[in-house]
């Protein structure tokens, strides 16, 4: 870009983000409008809600704030590129989405602040954003085409496993019968789901919640509350509970996502909330695979017995790995045993942190973004360094 472009992106950020929420509704507007195709890539729960229209504008104005110094946008580049590849982006698709963004910026502006010499910036730094996500695409497209996958590739439920109230497994062989590729323990799988129920193909993304193993992938789902006329948040995890049936086929994107184990001999600390859990038990199995003997720390919140999912099999992991720290919180303890199902009744406090967990550890947490923010406030008052903590949001990429 040039010094004159970078400029004038700086100077404008301060009059985006005062207008970034209007500018992304109405991109998506137009978006939908010129390119009805693509809808199936957006979950409509999340445009609904407004958080995929703030996660834009977060992005938009975080790139546009660094777009001198983009060296620290790397592991931001890295998550919106893992995103996009379980999502089958591809690189015709940056054209439609930074005309439409471009068009917008000037709409809600006006032509008065948004003039030509603006939008010719603007264009200029989407330009080099997408030139840099597409490069780091096109490396994951080539890898997953060394497995020989290419896209979405059709998979068997095989079985259907209740594992809480709220959490069932679907365990996934492929219908060609080939071994499945290796992924890294955390990583996600993505699935399309087709039904007469949807006004269009959806896509969700799912932690993959074991260990690999060449004939399976295993996935646990949230029943989500069932959606309603002003919301359709829950649409694909109540189709896949109480309509898909052992012997259906889903479509299955090979597994991507940023967040998985780094290789190190560091202490491990996992924290999980609720479904967050999938993507950390995928984790543990991994290294009780593998024999690892390093320290390991988990705690666990969830509100009580009947949503404390996958709880004999990680009682059984405490009983046998001398290296594992297994504590578990529940909200509510009616019908629980203290000791044998729950350690503590509330919330994870900074203390149990403190207490439990080495300063010197890798940290990784998932769960709902309130149980999120929580854990990085508290993880951040005992001065654990940024570059130790590693976290999975399910949904938009919002800010801690």
């Amino acid at each position: 870009m040039t010094p004159s472009s970078i400029a004038i992106v700086k100077q404008t950020v301060p009059i985006i983000a005062a207008q970034g929420n209007a500018i992304t509704k109405q991109f998506y507007t137009l978006l939908f409008e010129e390119n009805p195709q693509l809808k199936h890539v957006f979950n409509m729960a999340n445009q609904a809600s407004g958080k995929q229209q703030s996660s834009l504008a977060s992005a938009i104005l975080g790139y546009a704030a660094n777009i001198d110094k983009l060296e620290t946008l790397g592991s931001v580049v890295e998550r919106i590129a893992a995103k996009h590849f379980s999502l089958d982006i591809q690189p015709e698709h940056y054209p439609i989405v930074g005309r439409n963004l471009l068009k917008s910026i000037r709409e809600v502006l006006g032509e008065d602040v948004a003039t030509d010499e603006v939008i010719s910036a603007w264009s200029e730094a989407y330009g080099r954003l997408a030139d840099i996500l597409i490069g780091v695409e096109k490396n994951l497209y080539e890898s997953a085409a060394d497995k020989g996958w290419d896209g979405f590739k059709a998979f068997k439920v095989d079985r259907k496993v209740n594992q809480s109230s709220e959490i069932t497994s679907f365990y996934l062989t492929p219908l060609d019968g080939k071994p499945l590729p290796e992924f890294q323990p955390g990583q996600y799988l993505s699935v399309e789901v087709k039904s007469d129920r949807f006004p269009f193909t959806e896509l969700r993304q799912y932690s993959l919640s074991d260990s690999y193993s060449k004939d399976y992938y295993r996935i646990s789902v949230k029943k989500e509350p069932a959606p309603d006329e002003t919301s359709p948040h829950g649409l694909v995890s109540n189709y896949l509970h109480t309509d898909v049936k052992v012997g259906d086929t889903l479509q299955v994107h090979v597994p991507g996502g940023d967040f998985y184990l780094k290789s190190t001999d560091k202490p491990l600390v996992l924290i999980s909330g609720g479904v967050g859990i999938t993507p950390l038990l995928s984790m543990l199995n991994y290294l009780v695979k593998r024999g690892d003997k390093r320290p390991i720390t988990w705690l666990h919140g969830t509100r009580n017995k009947t949503t404390h999912a996958f709880r004999e099999h990680l009682n059984m992991l405490n009983a046998d790995l001398p290296n594992l720290t297994k504590v578990v919180c529940y909200e509510d303890t009616d019908n629980a045993e203290l000791g044998l199902d729950y350690d503590h009744t509330g919330y994870i406090t900074t203390g149990m942190l403190s207490d439990l967990c080495p300063k010197t550890a890798e940290y990784y947490f998932c769960g709902p973004m309130p149980f999120m923010k929580a854990i990085y406030q508290q993880l951040k008052q005992l001065h654990i360094n940024e570059e130790q903590l590693h976290y999975e949001i399910f949904g938009p990429n919002e800010a801690l």
